[in-house]
């Protein structure tokens, strides 16, 4: 079974084969498994409806925009928005600032503010303080609130998708073999219809008609952020992508394509747009403490690596599923938060130089 859907702009498609789940019994059986099969799909697609009516900042109704329509006051929020905030921040602070959810109105600012279905853009009942950080929030977990110290736009987008991915790929579970691909994001389970491991091709970042690698990958999250899906400008003119420094406000440009091979699609989205912001080899430092593969490919087209960054012919699984002497030899071993020499950390060099730069 392979079926598509629009949500969450772009195109999510999500395949399932049954094939390895044993004999059914007969026609009744095999019809079972079908409507199984069909529901659980559904059920999968209903994440992604889901996660975008908790966290699009391009919806004016959605949960997240009645979060921002309301700061200075503790807001009473889902699990699945508190996930994704608390997720955003984790980042953040681990980056000092160089990924930094609180972005949202400057990335709105350079024309990306248009819902995908509507081509509207959402008017924003505040008006945001261009100095916010990812410190002005706070997230409850015991009240379940999150409370906006200031006027500020969320932007989700690095986490959002990579939390549908992974809780339509529980739905889909119960079979062995399946993938769910949001447009460069996917996780891939069991194995492919070629009978072996998933193939994975990573686009080249200034060839859309050529790959840059081929990956073979299992039971694991693939993402990719890249300097080439969207091109915008801000107010003076100037064009650029939509990922940007959060530090300085100005286009990332440190590297052309971050690929992150992780256990969920959350973690390896959220560490993609990290990574790309620093660019190698901080980028890479911060893969490798959190025991994930990665690539990082520089403007120059230059690559960079983690310790178990796999080649084609190999297949890449979550590392504890691997033998161990594939392993990332991470400062401080998988899960430390410890700074790599070199990287940038929390405090205030870390945090948005654009403060005194208007």
């Amino acid at each position: 079974m392979k079926r598509s859907a629009a949500l969450m702009g772009t195109i999510i498609t999500i395949h399932v084969d049954d094939a390895d789940d044993g004999p059914t019994d007969g026609a009744r059986g095999s019809d079972q498994r079908i409507r199984e099969r069909q529901e659980a799909v559904e059920r999968a697609f209903g994440w992604f409806r889901e996660v975008e009516a908790c966290c699009s900042r391009f919806d004016a109704d959605s949960e997240l925009m009645q979060l921002v329509a309301r700061p200075g006051v503790p807001v009473r929020a889902s699990r699945t928005l508190l996930h994704a905030v608390r997720l955003a921040l984790a980042v953040a602070e681990e980056t000092g600032g160089a990924f930094d959810p609180t972005v949202g109105a400057e990335v709105a600012s350079r024309g990306f503010d248009r819902h995908y279905r509507t081509g509207q853009r959402p008017r924003l009942p505040i008006v945001p303080d261009d100095r916010a950080t990812y410190r002005d929030v706070a997230v409850d977990l015991d009240a379940e609130t999150i409370t906006l110290g200031c006027p500020l736009l969320l932007d989700l987008g690095a986490v959002a998708k990579g939390l549908a991915i992974d809780l339509a790929a529980r739905e889909l579970r119960v079979w062995k073999n399946y993938a769910v691909d949001a447009g460069g994001d996917l996780y891939v389970a069991g194995r492919g219809p070629g009978g072996g491991p998933w193939s994975v091709g990573i686009r080249h970042p200034r060839d859309d008609h050529r790959l840059i690698e081929t990956l073979s990958a299992s039971d694991c999250a693939v993402c990719t952020s890249g300097d080439y899906e969207r091109m915008g400008a801000n107010a003076q003119g100037e064009s650029g992508h939509h990922i940007l420094d959060p530090r300085t406000g100005a286009t990332a440009v440190r590297a052309a394509s971050v690929t992150v091979v992780a256990s969920t699609a959350m973690l390896a989205d959220a560490l993609a747009t990290a990574a790309f912001v620093l660019g190698p080899p901080e980028g890479i430092h911060l893969l490798e403490r959190h025991g994930v593969d990665g690539l990082i490919v520089a403007p120059n087209l230059e690559r960079y690596v983690t310790q178990g960054f796999l080649g084609p012919g190999s297949t890449l699984r979550p590392h504890a599923q691997r033998p161990a002497d594939h392993r990332p030899r991470a400062a401080g071993g998988p899960g430390r938060i410890r700074r790599a020499p070199g990287a940038a950390g929390p405090g205030p060099a870390g945090r948005r130089a654009r403060r005194g730069a208007r």
